[in-house]
């Protein structure tokens, strides 16, 4: 009795066995292929790595165009080679013209007539007396004010230290030289040179008091 039971068991397993294969309801039948799906995850897999590799060998060639960028973009605002010049800035003409000038502006000009004393100061190849005015009077917080004036290509400076042109008479004004020549063009157009000696200086008569009467004539 117990064996006919076992047979009957063994027979209905392989019938219930034979419907799952063949029903549909087998994982081979419902799409999924062990074997099949192994090399699916392989390729995905391969696929990652690749996709990897290039963004891996793709970041030094984007590097290497970033550092260009940030290079010429350094070489644009800071040029190469670095130099030195010295720098001044005085008002001692409004100390003799103090008649002249406007009262509210008394207390501020300095009782040296000095604004910025000599100093040694680095600048770079290529820059002009106007960038290295700017740069100095910014980092010893000087007030100043200039104009861009297209037809000369050069900016034109309206104030130091608050001090500014027609403050000290009707032909009063800021003007410059260099090695003690007074250039007839704007500072943005004279380039420097290593040793040069900058002096910016304010006149009271259109450059008469200061040496530099030829250049305005």
């Amino acid at each position: 009795m117990k064996k006919n039971k076992i047979i009957i068991g063994i027979l209905i397993a392989i019938i219930l066995a034979f419907v799952f294969w063949y029903g549909g309801d087998a994982p081979s039948l419902r799409g999924w292929n062990p074997i099949e799906n192994a090399s699916v995850v392989v390729a995905q897999s391969n696929e990652e790595n690749r996709s990897t590799t290039l963004i891996e060998t793709s970041l030094p060639q984007d590097k290497e165009e970033a550092d260009v960028v940030v290079v010429e973009e350094q070489n644009t605002v800071i040029p190469n080679g670095e130099l030195t010049c010295t720098m001044s800035i005085r008002c001692d003409t409004i100390l003799e013209n103090i008649e002249w000038l406007d009262k509210e502006k008394v207390e501020i000009v300095p009782k040296d007539g000095v604004i910025l004393a000599e100093k040694t100061v680095v600048f770079y190849e290529g820059e002009s007396v106007f960038d290295v005015l700017l740069r100095e009077t910014k980092s010893n917080k000087i007030h100043m004010e200039f104009v861009n004036v297209p037809i000369y290509n050069s900016a034109y400076i309206e104030a130091i230290g608050n001090l500014y042109e027609f403050d000290c008479g009707e032909i009063s004004g800021w003007m410059y030289k260099v090695n003690g020549w007074f250039p007839n063009y704007g500072c943005s157009q004279y380039q420097l040179k290593s040793g040069d000696k900058i002096e910016w200086v304010y006149t009271c008569d259109l450059g008469a008091d200061v040496g530099g009467q030829y250049t305005t004539q």
